[in-house]
C-alpha cells in the first residue's frame, strides 16, 4: 500500500518566516509562522535586511516547531518544497539555502515553489474548488487574475502594472499617519462610515485585466496635501489629522477597489463563459468587505465564490507545501541548482 507522501513546505518570501507539514491524505498537519509585524511597524513597511536578518534567526526554530506540531520527524518527510520565486532576494535566500541544505544533507527530494501559485491554490487547503475557475490573487506585492485549469496549470489573464492593491492600502495609510500594516485599519475606519463612496476615485478604465492602483493613490495623495483636489467637496476635509477626512478616505478607497475588482472579474467571464467558480485569494482577501462584495458578486453571476480562512490568504508556508505535494505527483522536482528570483 502506498504510503501517504509527507511534505515539509518553507516560506520566506518576504517579511514571514514560515513552516507547515502537508499529508497527502489528511492535509495540513502544522502551520506555523513567525510574523514580522512588530520589527517594521515603525518604518511603515519592510525592511528588506531586517526582515532577512530575523528570518535567518528563526528558521531553524520555525521548522522544528512545524515538525513538532505535524507529530513527525524529518526523517519521516519525503519532500522539502520552498519558495523560491517571487520576493525580497535576501529572505529568498534564507529559505532555499535552508531548504536545500537539510534536503541534501538528508537526501529528500526538492522542489521550488512560485509564490503566487502557492496563493493561487490557497482555497484548496479548506475547499474542493471546480475546474475550470477564475482566481483572482491580491497582496501586498501582486494583484494578478488567473484562469485555473487544473493542478499547476494555469493562464495569467491580467496582472498589475504598478501599484497592488495591498500596497496602495499600505502607501495610503502611510499619508494618513495609520499604523502598518494598513489594511485592516482602514477596514476599520471604513465600517464607521458604513463603506460609503464619498469621493468617487478614479477607476482604472482599461479595458484588458490587468491592474492599476497608482492613479487611486495619487489622487489621494493630492486630497491630503491640498493640490488639485480630484473632488471638490474634499475643500473644507484638508487638514492631514482631521479623523473624518481618513475615515471618507479609507471608506472611498475600499469601495474603489472593490468596484475595480468586480468590473474586471465582469470582463473576464464575458471573456470565459465556461468557469464554474470564483477564488479570492492573497492578504486582500482578509478583508470581509471586499470579499462580501466579491462573494455577491459571484452568486449574482451563478458562479460559486471560496477563498481561504485568514491564516491561509497572508503569507504561510501551508500553501507551498500543498503545492509541492502535488507538484511531486506530476514528477516535478528540482536540482540542486535550484536558484532565487526576485520576479515572477
Amino acid at each position: 500500500m502506498h504510503k501517504p507522501r509527507l511534505t515539509l513546505g518553507i516560506e520566506t518570501s518576504c517579511d514571514e518566516t514560515a513552516a507547515a507539514v502537508y499529508q497527502e491524505k489528511k492535509g495540513i498537519l502544522s502551520n506555523v509562522l513567525f510574523s514580522q509585524i512588530n520589527i517594521h511597524k515603525d518604518f511603515g513597511g519592510v525592511i528588506p535586511e531586517l526582515a532577512s536578518r530575523s528570518q535567518l534567526e528563526k528558521i531553524g526554530s520555525i521548522v522544528q516547531s512545524a515538525l513538532k506540531h505535524a507529530e513527525c520527524s524529518f526523517t519521516e518527510i519525503d519532500i522539502v518544497a520552498v519558495t523560491n520565486r517571487p520576493g525580497l532576494p535576501g529572505s529568498l535566500l534564507v529559505g532555499v539555502c535552508f531548504a536545500k541544505a537539510i534536503a541534501w544533507a538528508a537526501k529528500k527530494k526538492l522542489i521550488g515553489i512560485n509564490h503566487l501559485e502557492g496563493h493561487a491554490f490557497s482555497s484548496f487547503l479548506e475547499h474542493k474548488v471546480p475546474f475550470p475557475h477564475l482566481c483572482l490573487t491580491a497582496s501586498g506585492g501582486h494583484t494578478s487574475l488567473y484562469l485555473i485549469k487544473e493542478f499547476g496549470e494555469y493562464e495569467i489573464l491580467g496582472e498589475t502594472q504598478d501599484d497592488a492593491a495591498g500596497e496602495a492600502f499600505d502607501k495610503i495609510a502611510k499619508l494618513m499617519d495609520l499604523p502598518y500594516p494598513g489594511g485592516p485599519v482602514i477596514e476599520q475606519l471604513a465600517a464607521t462610515t458604513h463603506f460609503k463612496d464619498f469621493f468617487q476615485y478614479p477607476r482604472h478604465k482599461s479595458k484588458t485585466l490587468d491592474f492599476s492602483f497608482s492613479g487611486l493613490k495619487t489622487a489621494i495623495l493630492y486630497d491630503l496635501v491640498n493640490k488639485n483636489a480630484y473632488n471638490m467637496k474634499l475643500k473644507k476635509f484638508l487638514k492631514k489629522d482631521d479623523e473624518l477626512l481618513k475615515k471618507q478616505v479609507a471608506s472611498s478607497l475600499l469601495v474603489c477597489i472593490a468596484d475595480i475588482f468586480e468590473q474586471k472579474l465582469a470582463r473576464a467571464i464575458m471573456q470565459y463563459p465556461h468557469i464554474k467558480a470564483i477564488t479570492f485569494v492573497g492578504g486582500v482577501a482578509a478583508n470581509n468587505y471586499i470579499t462580501n462584495r466579491l462573494h455577491a458578486f459571484s452568486k449574482k453571476h451563478g458562479l460559486l465564490f471560496f477563498t481561504p480562512s485568514r491564516q491561509y490568504c497572508t503569507d504561510n508556508a501551508a500553501m507551498i507545501a500543498f503545492v509541492g505535494n502535488y507538484k511531486a505527483s506530476q514528477g516535478k522536482f528540482s536540482s540542486w541548482n535550484l536558484d532565487i528570483f526576485s520576479t515572477e
